[in-house]
């Protein structure tokens, strides 16, 4: 059963990250079709981001309810229908009207995944499935690319993504009652989540107060803000302030997700060993290094592309980490309330940083996004440490 729900899982996490690139990867022909500005987009992913947060917060009442079987089944199936019905949509409108299932839907199982791998399963499959993600994530945009090079359309590559996520929702319909039968991990003595697990809502004010939760919400949100910034502005940077290609831009842009994929398949295989605080504190010294190199005034960009590829590397462990160690600093009973509030400040840094450094860019220059990155990369980092220090002041105290 053990093998089998985690398969289930697997598939699940490659079939998240599908629909995340398709709104980017289509939106070139789609606002022509639909007769709008091509920076509606910024409407749609709004609206996708907006549910997104309110289902993150709301998760952790709706999981303790149904059971998170029941609430992935239905929040993919909530995707489905949307991708479905994105695909059938012949206005805007209605584009924006099935971004609101869309959004709900990745939301809650987003949150309700993450709580349930961090409790159940070691560090170094909760690396693997995000680097699933970013499997799924970096394929959309080749099925974008070939229903529109086979005349097909952008709908037909929702509408395929949308019954890839149908599919899975029938499967993990058939899979709910093994979601209860998986034993959680062991975790260290100084967690209290070792106590049976209270079943009573934890609320969100009350989740809030708990010790060290604001230091971690604001390393989060410093590291999906840094993340988003960095994945929309960097090719940019690249062309604009280091004379680099467009097309060699491009293509390094595109190896920044990959070094994050790559990444944390990588930290998978000694996540277990090193720990969550090692990965964390390495992920953002890393990509303090990685914003070093892209800074530098040289006449050679060998250095920032490299530089390039080291803030993906070093980002790929800190999500993961992140969310895994959230059930052993703040207990298991917490866990599911803070994960969901922790996904709706990932939402919130990667929704509204980007346009963020746009006007602060178009005001003092594109020159000034690895100082951008490097602030984001002492706050998360400052933060964390702070709340590595009180985990640490708590276990010497117990």
């Amino acid at each position: 059963m053990y093998s089998l729900l985690l398969a289930i899982i697997y598939i699940a996490f490659i079939s998240l990250g599908l629909p995340d690139s398709l709104v980017g990867a289509g939106w070139p022909m789609m606002h022509q079709d639909l007769g709008v500005p091509i920076a509606f987009a910024g409407i749609i992913t709004m609206i996708i981001a907006g549910g997104t947060i309110f289902s993150s917060l709301a998760s952790e009442r709706v999981t303790r309810r149904f059971g998170v079987g029941v609430v992935t089944a239905v929040s993919v199936g909530m995707t489905a229908a949307a991708l479905v019905g994105f695909s059938t949509s012949g206005s805007f409108w209605m584009l924006c009207l099935w971004a609101i299932p869309y959004g709900l839907g990745a939301g809650a199982v987003d949150a309700a995944l993450n709580n349930y791998v961090a409790v159940h399963y070691a560090a170094r499959h909760m690396n693997w499935l995000h680097g699933c993600w970013g499997l799924g994530a970096s394929i959309s945009p080749f099925i974008m690319s070939f229903t529109l090079t086979s005349g097909w359309g952008w709908s037909s590559a929702y509408l395929i993504v949308g019954i890839l996520q149908a599919a899975l929702t029938f499967a993990l319909l058939i899979s709910i009652p093994l979601w209860g039968k998986v034993n959680p991990v062991a975790l260290p003595a100084h967690d209290d989540g070792d106590e049976p697990a209270d079943r009573a809502h934890v609320p969100l004010a009350q989740a809030l107060r708990i010790p060290g939760v604001l230091l971690i919400l604001t390393a989060f949100f410093a590291y999906c803000a840094l993340e988003s910034t960095a994945i929309l502005w960097a090719s940019s940077y690249l062309v604009t302030d280091r004379g680099v290609a467009p097309a060699t831009a491009a293509a390094f842009a595109s190896l920044f997700l990959l070094g994050i994929t790559a990444g944390r398949f990588l930290a998978g295989f000694f996540a277990d060993r090193v720990g969550d605080q090692q990965l964390i504190r390495g992920g953002f010294v890393t990509v303090g290094l990685g914003a070093v190199l892209l800074a530098l005034p040289l006449e050679t960009t060998v250095v920032a592309l490299a530089g390039l590829v080291i803030l993906g590397l070093g980002c790929a462990p800190i999500y993961p980490a992140i969310i895994h160690s959230t059930p052993v600093n703040f207990g298991r009973r917490n866990s599911q309330a803070i994960i969901g509030i922790q996904m709706a400040a990932a939402y919130t840094g990667s929704t509204f940083a980007p346009p963020l450094f746009g006007a602060i860019s178009a005001w003092t220059g594109m020159w000034i996004l690895p100082l951008f990155l490097a602030v984001l990369v002492a706050l998360g980092l400052v933060m964390s440490e702070r709340l590595n220090a009180q985990v640490r002041r708590r276990a010497a105290i117990r």
